[in-house]
């Protein structure tokens, strides 16, 4: 018996078999993983160490906690298959964007169902990951799982009518971040830097900013007032991003992802 299956490794599937290993709270041999590309179960097996099946029927009949990754135009055409090997100890944890839980319980009665919304930061075990769960789930079990996706990186517990602002927010947000850093990284370039130059102090800029805003706990705005002096460099630099709109412009992005999150799966 296996403690976590994982049905779809690609990208996402592969960063929770690494994020799971490296918290060292569940060893290799205790995780399973199928996809329908056998090379991608082969190249996952032998680098993380953990079993592989081709086999969703195996994962699904010898493991407790499995996660389901695949793409949620492919959901059905996975699951019906194999709906009756699923049974009332099973945990489902989908990774499905847009795919709520009532769907699942509907194609998956017995098992209980978990939704998260992951980015691509847990890659390197510093993802934002929305989660709800299904009503009346065990309380300790639901201690368990939260564990097991803090492995991953940081975990929020939202209503389910709140994921597709999770979407808009954290999903989509590192391509919003990654744009950040290339205005910074060319704005460096413009004034005479090198690209490896520019690069190293824009990211470290970004990483170190969210660090201090995560470890003081102080709003953003008190922050940034910090580093702005009277009539120095700053101030000019903030006026020019109000001048262009930059906050209403991450602001009407969240709102145009979480919308085309909730027209995508009406």
């Amino acid at each position: 018996m296996f403690k976590i299956g994982i049905i779809g490794c690609g990208n996402i599937g592969e960063a929770i078999v690494r994020g799971i290993i490296n918290s060292g709270k569940i060893k290799s041999t205790q995780i399973i993983v199928s996809d329908i590309d056998p090379d991608r179960v082969e190249a996952v097996v032998e680098k993380y160490n953990v079993a592989g099946t081709s086999s969703n029927t195996r994962v699904i009949e010898n493991s407790e906690i499995i996660f389901l990754s695949v793409k949620p135009k492919d959901l059905e055409k996975t699951i019906l298959p194999v709906k009756d090997a699923f049974n009332n100890k099973n945990i489902i944890i989908s990774v499905l964007a847009g795919v709520k839980i009532s769907k699942l319980k509907n194609l998956i009665p017995k098992a209980t169902v978990v939704r998260i919304m992951p980015n691509t930061p847990v890659l390197v075990g510093e993802g934002a990951i929305g989660v709800s769960f299904e009503k009346d789930i065990n309380s300790s079990k639901k201690e368990e799982l939260i564990d097991i996706l803090r492995s991953m990186g940081v975990v929020v517990e939202v209503d389910e009518n709140l994921m597709d602002a999770v979407t808009g927010l954290s999903g989509s947000g590192p391509a919003y971040v990654f744009m950040f850093i290339e205005g910074l990284i060319q704005g460096g370039i413009k004034e005479g830097l090198s690209y490896k130059q520019a690069k190293e102090l824009a990211v470290q800029t970004v990483l170190g900013s969210a660090k201090l805003i995560k470890e003081m706990g102080d709003h953003p705005s008190v922050l940034r007032d910090k580093v702005s002096s009277p009539a120095g460099t700053t101030i000019y630099a903030i006026h020019k991003l109000e001048e262009k709109g930059l906050k209403d412009a991450v602001i009407s992005a969240v709102s145009e992802a979480t919308k085309r999150s909730r027209d995508l799966f009406k």
